[in-house]
């Protein structure tokens, strides 16, 4: 009787399609079940993870998206040498003519505009005489646009996150695969400095066997999110009535980069909670009694104020990534390393070392910066300040982007990463919606993780790359 009594439980948490496996409870809907069933038969094509495309003597350039972010891309680029921006695209083209303002300002050719509808990018993308299409568009264009750029022979680089659902990622990985194309996500918060400090500091292993690492978003942006003159037709709003962390990655690449996750490591499975949203359904309803614009969004559902998710990796090692964007309090990214031999938190300011229970004092943390600054900082820290994008770590991505794809080398951030990074938002939603209950998480790189190699520091071959810098007091430019 025990034993039927046994088997008739079992048969029917796997009917209704939940199972309870020792101390983690995973929930699986059957449509979720199936997909992950065809994925785990579905092989490697290809594995992206160090692969060198051929080497480009020039990168001609076509940017999608200039409201937000794109302007400040076109700026950048233009600093790089052998960087030819050939196309400019926005359904706006009053947002076109803003970057070739910035073109002739930098003493370059106008651009071939694009505009007029929402698709206007695929005609760009059908260009033969384009290397790289620059995405900055709105998050739901992210995955459509790199599809259709690799598809058409280009490598692609999009702004974060890569896709908002589990599908749109495993497209990105299966096109990069199909095509030989690359499929970098722009994470820039990889390429800060002191990020990049404490990623050498563990390659040289200061910090011993990596145990815990801390990362997030924690930005006060609701007057943001509500300003009707913002994001072109309130999407980042729109993106806010859904329940998870929606803006993983910026904490969580470099702590990946540290734990070496897709090359040694690999994330398991996650479980994900979210406070009440106390904040943004009563400004919405407060500013639709101000102003009939917002009445569309009076009475809605929106995200909850603090999101806390945690990932366990297959080696043991957990991971916190916060997502707060409706508090009032400071800015944070935490980025915090726990090892067996030593500590680093960048939150709050100053950043702070430790091999011990004390922290080192700012002249020892000079030495620390003396000792592990990374080639990449040496070569380009400087110069990137000058130019600036987040005190210099967007020039930096965007120029060691440029570099890889000159000098014929394996990107920092692969189609991978950017697939595993941005699932932690659609995982956690499905978490958030199950009570917090544990979900797993996808391997993108189908078990190729075992033999990865990590992201590698030094140039190597590459650092050939130079850039043009204005000489404000003579006008004239130079190539460091």
């Amino acid at each position: 009787m025990a034993s039927n009594r046994r088997d008739f439980l079992r048969s029917s948490l796997l009917g209704a399609g939940i199972l309870s496996t020792g101390l983690t409870s995973l929930v699986i809907i059957p449509e979720e079940a199936s997909a992950k069933a065809k994925k785990a038969g579905r092989s490697q094509a290809f594995n992206m993870s160090g692969y060198a495309a051929p080497k480009l003597d020039k990168v001609r350039v076509g940017l999608v998206g200039l409201g937000n972010r794109g302007p400040g891309a076109v700026e950048r680029l233009s600093f790089i040498e052998r960087v030819e921006i050939v196309g400019l695209c926005d359904q706006y083209p009053d947002r076109v003519e803003k970057g070739q303002k910035i073109l002739e300002k930098r003493g370059l050719p106008r651009a071939t505009g694009y505009s007029g509808s929402k698709e206007a990018w695929k005609k760009m993308c059908e260009r033969e005489d384009i290397d790289l299409i620059y995405s900055c568009t709105p998050w739901s264009m992210h995955t459509p646009v790199s599809v259709y750029a690799m598809e058409h022979g280009k490598h692609a680089a999009t702004e974060v996150p890569a896709g908002t659902t589990i599908d749109e990622l495993w497209q990105l990985v299966e096109t990069s695969e199909k095509t030989k194309k690359h499929c970098m996500m722009l994470e820039n918060c990889c390429y800060d400095f002191f990020e990049l400090l404490t990623l050498n500091m563990a390659r040289q292993g200061f910090f011993g066997e990596i145990v815990h690492g801390e990362g997030a978003y924690l930005h006060d942006l609701l007057s943001s999110n509500f300003n009707k003159n913002g994001y072109a037709e309130m999407w980042r709003l729109r993106e806010n009535m859904k329940n998870g962390n929606l803006y993983p990655t910026h904490g969580l690449g470099p702590i990946c980069q540290i734990m070496n996750i897709n090359r040694g490591d690999q994330m398991e499975y996650l479980t994900s909670m979210q406070s009440a949203d106390f904040q943004m359904a009563v400004t919405a309803n407060e500013l639709a009694g101000q102003d009939d614009f917002f009445k569309e969004f009076a009475g809605r559902t929106y995200r909850g104020n603090m999101n806390n998710t945690v990932i366990r990796t297959y080696k043991g090692r957990t991971i916190l990534i916060q997502h707060d964007v409706t508090s009032p309090r400071p800015y944070s990214r935490l980025h915090t390393i726990v090892g067996t031999e030593g500590f680093a938190q960048k939150y709050p300011s100053p950043a702070r070392i430790a091999k011990g229970d004390s922290f080192m004092t700012p002249e020892e943390i000079s030495a620390m910066e003396e000792k592990f600054t990374p080639e990449i900082v040496k070569k380009v820290g400087e110069m990137a300040k000058k130019i600036g994008g987040h005190g210099g770590m967007d020039f930096m991505m965007d120029w060691r982007l440029i570099d890889c794809l000159r000098n014929g080398l394996p990107l920092d951030q692969d189609v991978y990463d950017a697939a595993l990074w941005s699932s932690i938002s659609p995982l956690s939603q499905q978490s958030v919606a199950r009570r917090s209950c544990s979900v797993d998480i996808p391997d993108f790189t189908r078990g190729a993780w075992k033999i990865n190699r990590p992201v590698e520091l030094t140039l190597k071959n590459g650092g050939t790359t130079g850039v043009i810098i204005r000489n404000e007091a003579s006008n004239q430019l130079k190539v460091e």
